[in-house]
């Protein structure tokens, strides 16, 4: 029986992060080696820790507001029409955390070029940005298929070719005081970032409670809903249905804020598949479907990389298991699925079946009785818990219907910036 639950803030933020670059190769740990070039350089500049706190975070969601796999690719590729979009999306997702005020100020400006700014850099926010940006341009100009000190040399001329255009001297002067060791370079390519950042750096002995853990789900639901319209509100309706079912089964207060942790990230896995899949309007191929098979799983993958959530990443990630072992991609059977997970699973099919579809409308209650039914009758699905959600069935529609206004809300108000997809093929 969970009463609290804590968790190291570096890690959480890490592994979302890690999240949101595992999905292909010329993406892995981008957002995490400019977080490590920023912190190097915060370190020379003898950064107040508030201020290094930030700047570090900043550098490790800079791209939030790129939301599809394809608009990651195109910003690498550096083949997008207007590349502060993403910057002031990233913004408007990391201001609504309290305590990421400035740093969504830092994700706003980072790509602000020096010869475009008004303030002088003695302003922290211009210093700050400028320091991500030169970190992200680094980053960038790493070719991923060549050994990094047959190419560092050649990276350290260009930024310092760009002083006083793009970046302010004062900055280029930070780099050239970390880039001259080769340990940082060799540091910045290492499969052990992570691990260094998680041990080293700014965050490794901040830990953060229930109320932290949940605004980070929310900025991670939204960052995975908000990819498409036709998926902007289904997390904020899998985590509402999930926290009542769970409530009305008899979860303590802890396990159902968790419950509800678990359903906002539910679906963090699909930040790996392109929307070209996701938004399809007919039925998958058996190889998009295969594509499809590997969310849940990353889900898993992610979750479970931050102690402390062990349980919420199986609650989250099982969403597609089946009692029997016909689900997907574990084939857990029913002796492997804990009372959360089924409550998940419930909670997805439910919202999925009622919420407008690219490729259909939402269902009625009649129809996903039926459908539901066959799940819990062929042994799928828990039959106590579709019969708890029926027996409660106009509460938890209402619940999840207001939950998923508000996003839909949040969602029209916040995003009427387009995206930055140009219809590439992943």
């Amino acid at each position: 029986m969970r009463r609290q639950a804590t968790v190291n803030l570096g890690n959480i933020v890490l592994s979302l992060s890690d999240a949101m670059d595992l999905a292909n190769p010329s993406l892995i740990q981008h957002q995490q080696r400019t977080a490590f070039i920023v912190w190097e350089m915060g370190r020379v500049k003898n950064l107040s820790t508030e201020s290094m706190e930030q700047c570090f975070v900043a550098a490790l969601l800079h791209d939030i507001g790129a939301l599809s796999l394809e608009d990651k690719v195109c910003l690498r590729n550096e083949d997008v029409e207007d590349i502060e979009d993403h910057c002031i999306r990233g913004s408007s997702l990391l201001s609504n955390i309290s305590w990421l005020a400035e740093a969504a100020n830092i994700i706003k400006f980072h790509h602000r070029e020096w010869q475009d700014w008004e303030e002088g850099i003695e302003n922290p926010v211009v210093f700050e940005s400028q320091m991500l940006f030169l970190a992200d341009h680094v980053e960038r100009k790493i070719d991923r298929d060549k050994y990094i000190l047959h190419q560092h040399e050649d990276i350290i001329s260009e930024i310092e070719s760009l002083s006083g255009s793009l970046f302010h001297s004062e900055v280029v002067e930070l780099f050239r005081g970390i880039c001259g060791r080769e340990e940082f370079w060799l540091d910045l390519v290492s499969p052990r970032l992570y691990s260094l950042l998680l041990h080293e750096g700014p965050f490794r002995k901040i830990e953060i409670d229930f109320s932290d853990i949940y605004s980070m789900s929310q900025l991670f639901r939204n960052i995975i809903d908000f990819r498409s319209r036709f998926t902007s509100t289904h997390s904020s309706g899998v985590a509402a249905a999930a926290a009542l079912l769970s409530r009305l089964f008899g979860f303590t207060e802890t396990e159902i804020g968790l419950m509800e942790v678990a359903g906002n990230m539910h679906d963090l896995g699909k930040l790996a598949i392109p929307n070209s899949i996701l938004e399809k309007p007919g039925k998958l191929t058996k190889q998009e479907f295969a594509v499809m098979k590997s969310h849940t799983y990353y889900t898993y993958f992610v979750i479970n990389t931050i102690g402390g959530l062990q349980e919420i990443a199986e609650w989250a990630a099982y969403h597609h298991e089946r009692l029997d072992g016909s689900g997907y991609p574990f084939h857990c059977t029913k002796a492997e699925i804990s009372t959360g997970s089924r409550i998940m699973m419930v909670a997805d099919i439910f919202t999925a079946l009622a919420e407008d579809r690219p490729y259909r409308k939402g269902m009625s209650k009649k129809e996903i009785f039926r459908i539901m039914k066959q799940y819990s009758d062929r042994h799928l699905l828990d039959s106590k818990i579709v019969d708890l959600l029926f027996d409660n069935y106009e509460v938890t529609f209402d619940c999840v219907v207001g939950k998923q206004t508000e996003a839909h809300e949040f969602y029209v108000n916040q995003f009427p910036i387009p995206p930055l997809t140009k219809g590439l093929a992943v």
